[in-house]
């Protein structure tokens, strides 16, 4: 979908709308909240106002930790989403591939200039593309959920959309199909040219993982990053479309012959997302693993360094590093993290430059991402803003 393909415009820049009946914003929290939170609590109010589901949030800053939830887990009743519950993460699946490599880049495994050809010939990419391309999508590649053509129109890429997508949801994909889909289309510009986002990019981050390991990419993050960490309650399902333990539940309202109808969208095959964007987790793992990659226990200084120097992205502040997106916040105020939007699920994972201050947040929709995003961003901002000093 345009969401995943445009990881950072929802929520790495922006936000979602309107609001099933059945809806009904309860919290977690019986009582105020606690001192200096009342702000937190009233920006999760209002993106439930502004269309959400529900929505979990995680900070930890100089006040410690907290967390809250507002609006419900399933429609039809009252229970708020659990804090400890899991979701979707779309998009910020990327941050945990681009970490993967920037391993292998540290043991000498493979160079971020080089080409990605010399890994992969089999796809014929052409060799002026390089690993960091891959990373900071800059390499021009089609994009396999759908890109803009030279025209400005849209070319759609696989079935993610309406109807077609909800009959189809369960359909599999492999990388190589992924791979072969985006490859078999004409180039969005030369390599290096300028910055588009494309989850083309990150399907073959996955296949270089796979070809300098020699085992598949979720092995990698599970033994790398996951294990060592902690994360018991994050996992990559492949082709299972089930989330595991406490979750709220997403939605997506669609046509079908001229009526609106509306899906249970929570299980879904993520394989069509895969390296891209098919991590399941939860906020107090998310900012584990954000503590410790800006905390510098998971690269060298000078790697984690690149990983935070920004490509510019036209019109929006900050950039995009190598799969860590540099987002400004307010003057003097830029957070290190990366967004993700899938069928069903909104989130947000940014920190501080050095990692002591952090927010992990989910939320839950009726729409579709790229048309739910934007009415989120007035809460979002409030509540990033919430960690500059």
């Amino acid at each position: 979908m345009r969401q995943l393909r445009r990881g950072l415009c929802a929520l790495l820049v922006t936000g979602a709308a309107a609001v099933s009946s059945g809806c009904q914003e309860t919290t977690t929290a019986p009582v105020p909240p606690p001192a200096g939170r009342a702000a937190l609590q009233q920006a999760l109010a209002d993106i439930v106002r502004a269309g959400a589901v529900g929505v979990q949030l995680r900070v930890h800053d100089d006040a410690g930790d907290w967390t809250a939830s507002t609006g419900v887990s399933e429609l039809g009743k009252s229970e708020p989403p659990s804090t400890d519950g899991r979701f979707r993460i779309g998009s910020i699946t990327k941050t945990f591939v681009s970490t993967v490599i920037l391993q292998l880049v540290a043991e000498g495994r493979v160079g971020l200039d080089d080409p990605v050809d010399d890994y992969l010939p089999a796809y014929n990419i052409d060799r002026r593309i390089t690993v960091r391309m891959l990373l900071q999508h800059t390499s021009g590649l089609f994009d396999y959920t759908g890109d803009h053509d030279a025209d400005g129109g849209f070319e759609a890429g696989i079935p993610l959309h309406g109807a077609e997508f909800v009959d189809a949801r369960m359909r599999g994909y492999t990388l190589d199909e992924l791979a072969r889909t985006a490859l078999s289309e004409p180039a969005r510009f030369a390599p290096g040219e300028r910055w588009q986002y494309s989850n083309t990019n990150y399907v073959l981050a996955g296949l270089l993982v796979e070809k300098l390991s020699g085992t598949t990419y979720a092995t990698q993050i599970r033994t790398r990053l996951l294990e060592p960490l902690g994360m018991s309650d994050t996992s990559l399902p492949g082709a299972e479309p089930e989330i595991a333990g406490p979750h709220a539940h997403g939605y997506l309202e669609y046509q079908r012959d001229g009526r609106t109808e509306l899906a249970d969208i929570t299980e879904l095959n993520p394989s069509w997302a895969g390296p891209a964007g098919e991590i399941i987790s939860t906020t107090a793992d998310l900012d584990k693993f954000l503590s410790a990659l800006l905390g510098g226990r998971l690269l060298p200084p000078q790697l984690l360094e690149v990983m935070r120097t920004p490509f510019p992205v036209p019109d929006r502040p900050g950039g995009f590093g190598l799969g860590l997106v540099d987002r400004r916040v307010g003057p003097d105020c830029d957070l290190f993290g990366h967004s993700g939007g899938i069928h069903g699920y909104l989130s947000q994972l940014y920190g501080s430059k050095d990692g002591t201050r952090r927010v992990a947040m989910s939320i839950t929709l009726n729409q579709d991402p790229d048309s739910q995003a934007d009415a989120f961003v007035p809460g979002a901002m409030s509540i990033l803003s919430t960690l500059c000093r």
